[in-house]
């Protein structure tokens, strides 16, 4: 099971490692703060896909489709496997700075890293 947080929450140690996921670094984090283990910007979705969201709730199915076909290719492909590796691993919690993270990437992230697990 993969947890979920925003990069601004608390720190607490049943989390696990915390994996920013986001393409852009997060405003007022600096660079060694405890609430960042590890920095995969290549898993993020591409900024064209992004601003095409825009986290509105009715595209969400087709932008987890979309999201899905990009983790196939090239880096992204690359930066999922590290992250799943990473999960099976240990006890891992997704991080971004969005706001809405039931309707972020990391719910797609989420889904695709448990199914790896039940396969």
């Amino acid at each position: 099971m993969v947890a979920l947080a925003r990069v601004y929450d608390e720190v607490t140690d049943a989390g696990g490692l915390r994996v920013l996921v986001d393409r852009l670094w997060p405003r007022g984090v600096r660079r060694d703060d405890p609430r960042v283990g590890q920095w995969l910007p290549e898993v993020a979705p591409s900024n064209e896909l992004r601003r095409w969201y825009g986290h509105r709730a009715e595209d969400f199915d087709e932008f987890a489709r979309r999201y899905t076909q990009e983790l196939a290719d090239g880096d992204a492909r690359t930066a999922f496997h590290r992250l799943a590796a990473l999960a099976h691993a240990e006890p891992v919690t997704l991080v971004t700075a969005t706001r809405e993270v039931d309707l972020s990437h990391l719910t797609v992230l989420a889904g695709l890293l448990d199914a790896r697990d039940d396969a």
